[in-house]
């Protein structure tokens, strides 16, 4: 990027819970970005640790709010984004490392592309890394997509299998979602569009987003030029109860919200028989595979109890809607479940 054309400003806005060491680590990578309209909202969610202000107030343009009790990566994000006045903001997990470019590579894609609403670096993970390897992350990768059942999955990696890093990917283009270990967006579409929906509270809450920007006519592109590390794994375990709980809950409250009615009426009854079909196989999961097993089932039921309030949402996102499924899912495949 030239450095004398105009340059935007920019939050990062850090949700942060009990993990201090972790947050340390990533302001002080964030220190070398050395961006000059850089400024650092972190969020506490819940913690009353006294020497977090200490902390934070070593770096350079950088806040902390509190929050009175832990609203997850959703909740936090929404609370920074309230004190945001930055042209874009960076959603971003604090188990996260960056390339000194990370930012400006970000900026320069963001100032070409003026009717992209949100762009994602190439995510790559930090533990490969640290062995002298190139391996995608499982949260993000290349780029978010997704299938017409509603299951994610990302350039450069599909359900677990995740590939290398070899170049593979490294023309930009438009994707469906941007992973929130480093979601970059225009503040103001993100305020217009209510930001994270709060009861998600952590995962896939930035998928959510996403579909509501496809659905308003917005892009959505990788820049993988721009270069994140993440360690993944830090707020819950791959393959613990609660993290299914998430993902199965999450994913059908967000096709519940964003499919159109068309699509809704085949896609619902399909997934809950596919949802009944992994709650089945978490029983061949051991240890812990009763509430595995359980998790799947208790998210059918959470979102049940919700329904009404979904169908709200669901009313609201609508209205707001400018393009159509057939638009958002062309060349689309069917499922992933069965490309693994």
């Amino acid at each position: 990027m030239n450095e004398s054309q105009y340059l935007p400003s920019v939050d990062i806005i850090i949700p942060y819970f009990n993990r201090r060491d972790m947050l340390e680590r990533c302001l002080d990578s964030l220190e070398k970005t050395q961006y000059p309209g850089m400024g650092i909202i972190v969020v506490d969610n819940g913690g009353k640790e006294a020497g977090l202000v200490f902390l934070v107030k070593r770096y350079r343009n950088a806040r902390l709010f509190r929050l009175p009790e832990n609203l997850g990566y959703a909740g936090g994000c929404n609370e920074g984004l309230k004190h945001s006045a930055a042209d874009y903001v960076v959603f971003m997990n604090d188990d996260s490392l960056h390339d000194p470019q990370w930012l400006h590579e970000l900026v320069a894609a963001a100032l070409k592309h003026d009717a992209v609403s949100a762009l994602q670096p190439k995510i790559l993970s930090l533990k490969e890394y640290r062995r002298g390897k190139k391996i995608f992350d499982y949260a993000g990768a290349a780029g978010g997509m997704i299938d017409r059942l509603g299951y994610p999955y990302c350039l450069g990696r599909t359900f677990s299998s995740i590939e290398e890093d070899r170049g593979q990917y490294d023309a930009g283009c438009e994707i469906f979602w941007a992973s929130g270990v480093a979601l970059f967006v225009k503040r103001d579409d993100a305020e217009r569009l209510g930001g994270f929906d709060g009861d998600f509270f952590m995962h896939m809450e930035e998928i959510d987003l996403a579909w509501r920007m496809r659905l308003a006519g917005l892009q959505v592109r990788s820049v993988p030029s721009s270069v994140v590390l993440h360690e993944g794994g830090a707020s819950l375990a791959t393959g613990s109860p609660e993290k299914i709980y998430y993902n199965h809950r999450n994913n059908l409250a967000m096709i519940l919200k964003n499919r159109g009615t068309r699509g809704l009426l085949w896609v619902l009854p399909v997934r809950l028989l596919l949802d009944l079909g992994a709650a089945l196989f978490y029983l061949t999961q051991f240890p812990g595979c009763l509430k595995k097993s359980g998790a799947v089932f208790r998210a059918m039921a959470s979102v049940f109890r919700d329904r009404s309030r979904l169908m709200r949402k669901r009313a609201a996102v609508q209205r707001r809607r400018a393009v159509s499924d057939q638009t958002i899912f062309r060349g689309t495949p069917l499922s992933q479940l069965f490309r693994r």
